[in-house]
């Protein structure tokens, strides 16, 4: 299996609902470093994965939708905490919808079999969400 991962970072606000998030139910600041790492069994005619150039502004435009923003006022959070692994599955599926749209070009929607989405709030602590593309 072949890989290409990109990152990005973006920083955000938010605030958790329930005892176990302590502090972190307050309104607070976030920055997160995001890794997108596809994968495909066997590389393209050109020898890649996927154009990485592409694959970064694909990041980096789904991004600027959660960029300085709270994300408690954003209606794909409306009723459920914004934690980091939530935000690593809307990431997913932003991405997966961008690939199956031909964002990548060239064969990249037919042939990525598997994304993972990467959130790291630091070096030590990080969560994600990793499953086949499918359609």
């Amino acid at each position: 299996m072949f890989s290409v991962t990109v990152r990005d970072s973006v920083m955000i606000a938010h605030s958790l609902k329930g005892a176990v998030f302590g502090p972190a139910q307050r309104l607070h600041g976030a920055t997160f470093v995001i890794e997108v790492t596809l994968r495909r069994g066997a590389l393209d005619e050109n020898g890649i994965v996927a154009d990485i150039g592409r694959a970064t502004t694909l990041l980096s435009e789904i991004l600027e939708t959660y960029a300085y923003r709270n994300l408690d006022d954003l209606a794909e959070f409306a009723g459920r905490n914004s934690t980091t692994e939530v935000l690593a599955k809307e990431i997913h599926d932003r991405y997966a919808d961008g690939i199956r749209a031909g964002r990548l070009e060239g064969d990249a929607h037919e042939t990525i079999v598997s994304l993972g989405v990467v959130l790291r709030e630091n070096p030590d602590a990080w969560a994600g969400y990793d499953a086949p593309l499918q359609g």
